[in-house]
């Protein structure tokens, strides 16, 4: 006799998951409470995520196994980092002991933002109890050690941490545009495994590199988008505007940050991973007559930080920075008081922009021989939009020569700020508003580093030794003991 046996609640899920194998789309409207909860107002992805949602699903039903790979080049606040969690969600959900890999252009973006959007969407979906995730490790329950996918960073010393991936293989790559060809190549090596996929997003913010050759000599290979926000549901329109009004329609910036185009220039970094690379190897030196600058860059907002940053000459790292959160500004000009008195500081640079003038004033009152600087001040040299600009591009010619710490979080800094042109064809930097929007964090590190490039200094004595020399040039006789 046969026993009739009843199907559970979690069997029918199961079953129904199973269904959307080739289905991504039925997927992502199936496990998430569209239009309830913080989805209220929602009914479901943008067109542009349905297309390829699409895309993917007639892959896998017509693909007969092949590998595939889709680039997708885009403006800013789309919802790419949705997009990378439905599809990591849906790789997981319906293909067994899928290996997957995730990394992004910087390990912050990676932790702050892809990775947080994924603990999101997973933390919405009706299959939540299936997977657990960590800082690094997103998996399978029943299969922790064969089933999941993981968050690397990308290094170009440990290129072989993407190597080795087998089974069912997943790769995404976020703002891949600043992802070195070395780690592509090493990612090229698992697409020889049946039913690989291979996605990439981000901001087209380089002309060259293999993000941009997928687009160009590789496309064949690649199925590609390129979107332009304004396009898209979840942007803000208002400050998309304000960019078009800024830069223009057709500059490198509006191309790269509105119309998911790829730019004229050859990259919309500001400083190079290379230049920035070489001044932290290279060995601190200066000469003692060379006058040392002390640089505070003052915390606007609750996550930032304020910096006190020491350089002198070509030395940058030597004397060791401070940094503090959650500081008033009472506290912080004490601080910056003590380190003026400790190293005889030749000139103190403040921003004095916003709470930063409070700082400038207790300074003062302290006796403290302080310059404010204005980050959004007229430039000296007409070839940038403001004083914060001019600094920069000081700073970005020092570091050929200069040498700055090993600090992960001023590399970031460094190398995260984008810029373009004005109208009137002056350099402008990115916002830093405009930089924790696409998820990094306020350069204060790298902001407090220009400010010693803020004006010219003279070494402490120096005009006394001029006077010095001058008298004795006027008391000289050329013809004194001559007969």
């Amino acid at each position: 006799m046969t026993v009739a046996t009843t199907k559970t609640a979690a069997d029918h899920l199961v079953e129904d998951i199973a269904s959307f194998h080739d289905d991504p789309l039925g997927f992502v409207k199936y496990v998430f409470p569209w239009g309830e909860g913080d989805l209220e107002g929602h009914t479901g992805p943008d067109t542009w995520q349905e297309d390829l949602l699409k895309d993917v699903g007639r892959h896998i039903r017509e693909g007969e196994g092949k590998s595939y790979q889709h680039a997708c080049a885009s403006g800013h606040g789309i919802g790419k980092g949705a997009v990378t969690a439905w599809l990591i969600l849906h790789q997981m959900a319906c293909r067994k002991n899928l290996n997957g890999v995730v990394t992004a252009n910087t390990k912050q973006q990676l932790e702050t933002k892809t990775w947080r959007e994924l603990a999101l969407w997973h933390s919405r979906s009706i299959i939540k109890p299936w997977f657990e995730w960590t800082a690094t490790k997103f998996y399978h329950v029943s299969s922790p050690e064969t089933w999941y996918v993981s968050a690397i960073p990308w290094s170009e010393r440990n290129s072989e941490a993407f190597a080795g991936q087998h089974g069912e293989v997943l790769v995404i790559y976020d703002e891949a545009s600043s992802i070195p060809d070395c780690i592509y190549e090493v990612s090229e090596g698992a697409m020889t495994t049946p039913g690989a996929m291979w996605f990439t997003f981000g901001n087209p913010t380089r002309n060259t590199g293999r993000f941009r050759e997928s687009f160009g000599k590789f496309k064949h290979r690649w199925v590609t988008r390129q979107i332009d926000s304004r396009t898209c549901k979840m942007t803000d329109k208002r400050k998309l505007e304000e960019w078009v009004a800024d830069y223009g329609e057709d500059s490198d910036f509006c191309k790269v940050r509105v119309r998911g185009l790829f730019p004229s220039a050859s990259s919309m970094q500001f400083i190079s991973g290379d230049l920035v690379d070489d001044a932290y190897r290279r060995e601190a030196k200066c000469y003692l007559e060379e006058p040392l600058i002390i640089a505070v860059d003052v915390a606007r907002f609750g996550d930032d930080q304020s910096v006190i940053c020491y350089r002198r000459g070509r030395d940058a790292k030597t004397i060791e920075w401070q940094t503090y959160r959650g500081v008033d500004t009472m506290q912080l000009a004490s601080y910056v008081s003590e380190a003026v008195k400790t190293h005889q500081a030749d000139a103190v640079f403040v921003d004095g922009g916003g709470v930063g003038g409070g700082v400038v004033d207790r300074l003062h009152q302290l006796h403290v021989p302080v310059i404010e600087v204005n980050f959004g001040g007229k430039a000296e040299d007409g070839r940038y939009q403001n004083k914060r600009a001019e600094m920069w591009g000081n700073m970005r010619e020092w570091l050929q020569r200069g040498s700055i710490p090993r600090d992960q979080e001023l590399i970031d800094d460094l190398i995260g700020v984008e810029y373009g042109f004005t109208p009137t064809n002056k350099i402008q930097l990115e916002k830093k508003e405009d930089m924790k929007k696409r998820g990094l964090a306020s350069p204060d590190l790298a902001d407090a580093l220009a400010l010693t490039f803020a004006y010219p200094v003279a070494p402490k004595g120096m005009a006394a030794h001029r006077g010095e020399m001058a008298k004795k040039r006027r008391s000289y006789n050329p013809l004194a003991g001559k007969r």
